[in-house]
């Protein structure tokens, strides 16, 4: 019986008294149950019917999208990666005081890795803080997330002493999509898509683990070496080309970014460095405050 795991985020991470939840398909849903049943283990049916819920979720995209305009951009709607890097072109064009685009690499596709860098150029040199989202393919609230925080930095820039603050003393580097290509194929062909898609020359399934594939305690608890497996974590480090290039970003202004922030979906969990182990950070009352 195979589930899809979607909490925690690897077997390794399940104890007693863990709460886990799965996708199931419909034809083996049964035979869940009375396993679940036949152990006496407790459950909850979440969502009965994932595929209307996932109808209704995309549907909603018929009544708002407004293609006419991108200055009515709908911010309430996922967007595919095509609109979405539009938007992008635009903001850089119509905020080109606070917005500056550009690329750090191209994908396994060939598809561009765009970047926003926000901020007022109030100085030569700015700290910065790094937002990523999208790294996993199907986690569209991420992407969505992205844009929002973009929208309302741009919005409140004049009427909110915070945000002018921030904005006038930092940078920040917000790439929207990191995982382009797999966000591209989980709205047209798997919705549930989560690896990236490069191929592998001895399985016949495809892509890799990018939140997994960084040259950091590489393919350690919590990942896995089977490159069927949604926790793959690539033939070597940086295999990726995605996260090779925002890996090579990272480092060139390693003196700059003092920040980085990956927002995912599912959990709803704060983790901070390291996510690999228990043991306290050093600046752990600084980032609980």
């Amino acid at each position: 019986l195979q589930v899809d795991l979607w909490q925690p985020s690897s077997p390794f991470y399940i104890t007693e008294g863990t709460v886990t939840d799965v996708r199931v398909p419909q034809n083996t849903s049964r035979s869940l149950l009375l396993y679940l049943q036949q152990a006496n283990i407790q459950y909850t049916i979440l969502i009965s019917d994932l595929q209307k819920a996932i109808e209704n979720q995309t549907g909603l995209r018929s009544h708002h999208r407004n293609r006419r305009s991108l200055s009515e951009y709908n911010y309430e709607v996922y967007h595919s990666l095509e609109e979405i890097q539009d938007w992008m072109h635009h903001l850089n064009k119509t905020h080109s005081d606070l917005v500056h685009m550009f690329s750090v690499g191209k994908s396994y596709e060939g598809r561009p890795l765009f970047v926003l860098k926000l901020g007022k150029r109030s100085r030569p040199y700015k700290k910065a803080v790094w937002i990523d989202c999208g790294i996993h393919a199907r986690e569209w609230i991420g992407p969505a997330f992205c844009q929002w925080f973009v929208k309302e930095a741009l919005q409140t820039y004049q009427t909110d002493p915070a945000m002018r603050k921030m904005l006038t003393q930092l940078y920040f580097y917000i790439m929207p999509v990191f995982n382009v290509d797999g966000y591209h194929f989980s709205w047209t062909n798997d919705r549930f898509w989560r690896k990236t898609r490069s191929k592998n020359t001895r399985f016949r399934c495809h892509g890799v683990d990018a939140n997994r594939n960084w040259k950091v305690k590489w393919c350690d608890e919590g990942a896995s070496f089977h490159p069927c497996d949604d926790t793959y974590c690539g033939p070597f480090p940086e295999s990726e080309p995605e996260v090779k290039a925002v890996a090579h970003f990272l480092r060139k202004h390693r003196k700059q970014i003092k920040a980085y922030l990956s927002f995912h979906a599912y959990a709803q969990m704060l983790l901070y460095p390291y996510s690999y182990k228990y043991a306290t950070i050093p600046n752990f009352g600084c980032v609980v405050s």
